[in-house]
């Protein structure tokens, strides 16, 4: 039995799966985000930790109880989330501030001269979701924790990196998460003394490099020594779930963020607006992802709950979404925007819809993902030779509303699976792959085609570009 751990933004899951491989047993624990300020977004990594070793625990207990045995485990771990920790404790010295988190946004001025350098180098915009800005606001605020920086008795590191060390006592960060800090080299993946430099960063300070396939320590847990040989981010963990182990295969994945993924193989592709980081690893080669990231998409329900007093029925959604039609768009600022605009946080834009008509809210929000997809998808295609086939889409938000919805804007088929977890299957395929078995790409259950005449279509591409511009932002083409 192989067990995968999939932390996410919102929760963390197990899963068992056999030799066939099938899942024979799985479980979910959530866990909460705190917003203590405006832009400031945290969570416990104390209780992910927990959260971790009880369902860990549950799976030992499955197997136990069913006379079997777990051979190896993966993870796969949400990115851009960061905290100090001690080294020889694992303690952790602050909270995990989340990639959603902007409160760094005021180190950004200083760095602005080290934009393009950082970009070329790590493949990742300077942007205060990453781990440079965060890490310099933390120890310009902390003087103790300065201090620790000082005496080489901390780590500062990915929220997978302090999990991994806290599960096996081995301290280490695989390639795929670790060009989130902007202090790696994409092309050849190290600790890089010039991006280290930028930051004020020793490199005492960082975990030690590893591929992403390989050994990062033992989980001992009631007398039973389970080793994790993959730890990989979570976004290119659903791209190889879906099936996107070639050059050139693209595919859509919907969580608590959302992300536009293209594998470029063995060369890294270099878009600016997008990110290119390591798909995934071994000690013998590299291969490269190209990607938009989404800051809003199931994050967008607790802000019609939260800042707009909506409530929303989140198992109801898409019916909602399929019975409503609305010619106003929604501009989600209150997270900043990823790729491909990078814009720091602004006051949500609610354009040609009347406030009090919620049910068009709530769809022009959902309606939102797909035009950031679009644009994400337009710039890939504006720079690379590339020809879509049917289109892939994973993750908790790949429903008939939104899937139907990117069919008519790209005026592509967009194709899904019922299969609910690629993120876990792409870890289990990784682990099947170092021990010899080829990769399985799962057929579609359904084929969204695109029905939207292309004058409707333009209109609505032109209201979107209309509302960017309100917003100061150019529009992608």
């Amino acid at each position: 039995m192989h067990l995968v751990l999939d932390q996410g933004t919102s929760s963390t899951k197990v899963f068992l799966f056999n030799g066939v491989p099938e899942i024979k047993f799985s479980s979910r624990l959530p866990h909460r985000l705190s917003r203590p300020a405006p832009g400031h977004v945290e969570s416990d990594p104390l209780h992910i930790l927990e959260t971790c070793y009880r369902l860990i625990k549950e799976a030992v207990d499955f197997c136990q109880k069913s006379g079997q045995t777990i051979n190896s485990a993966g993870m796969a771990v949400q990115r851009s989330t960061f905290l100090f920790w001690d080294k020889a404790t694992a303690r952790p010295l602050t909270p995990a501030i989340s990639w959603q988190d902007t409160r760094s946004e005021d180190q950004l001025d200083s760095l602005v001269q080290y934009t393009d350098m950082i970009q070329d180098a790590t493949g990742t915009p300077l942007s205060a979701h990453f781990g440079g800005p965060k890490y310099l606001h933390l120890v310009r605020n902390n003087p103790d924790l300065q201090q620790r920086v000082d005496q080489g008795s901390v780590y500062f590191g990915p929220l997978s990196a302090f999990l991994s060390q806290s599960l096996t006592g081995v301290a280490g960060v695989d390639h795929s998460i670790a060009g989130r800090s902007l202090f790696m080299r994409l092309d050849n993946p190290e600790w890089d003394e010039r991006l280290c430099n930028i930051f004020n960063v020793d490199k005492n300070v960082l975990p030690p490099l590893q591929p992403t396939l390989g050994y990062f320590g033992t989980i001992s847990i009631d007398s039973i020594d389970i080793p994790i040989r993959c730890v990989i981010g979570d976004q290119q963990a659903a791209l190889l779930g879906q099936g996107g182990w070639v050059d050139g295969d693209l595919a859509l994945n919907f969580g608590t963020s959302g992300s536009v993924m293209l594998n470029t193989g063995q060369r890294p592709g270099q878009i600016p607006g997008l990110i290119s980081s390591v798909l995934y690893s071994t000690d013998h080669d590299i291969h490269y992802l190209l990607e938009g990231t989404i800051n809003t998409c199931n994050s967008l329900f607790d802000w019609l709950e939260r800042d707009l007093g909506i409530s929303v029925h989140r198992r109801n959604w898409d019916k909602l979404c399929q019975k409503t039609t609305t010619n106003g768009v929604v501009v989600p600022g209150y997270c900043g925007l990823a790729a491909p605009y990078w814009q720091d946080c602004f006051d949500t834009i609610i354009r040609n819809i009347d406030v009090t008509n919620t049910d068009q809210i709530i769809r022009a929000s959902i309606e939102s993902i797909g035009y950031f997809t679009r644009d994400i998808i337009c710039l890939i295609k504006n720079h690379l030779p590339i020809k879509l086939g049917n289109i892939s889409a994973s993750g908790g938000l790949s429903r008939t509303s939104l899937l139907q919805f990117i069919a008519d804007l790209l005026d592509e088929t967009v194709g899904h699976t019922t299969m609910k977890d690629h993120t876990a299957l792409g870890v289990l395929q990784l682990l099947r792959k170092a021990d010899g078995y080829p990769v399985k790409k799962q057929a579609f259950n359904h084929l969204y085609k695109p029905s939207m005449s292309a004058i409707a279509r333009q209109a609505k591409i032109a209201a979107w570009q209309g509302a960017l511009r309100q917003a100061g932002i150019e529009p992608v083409k």
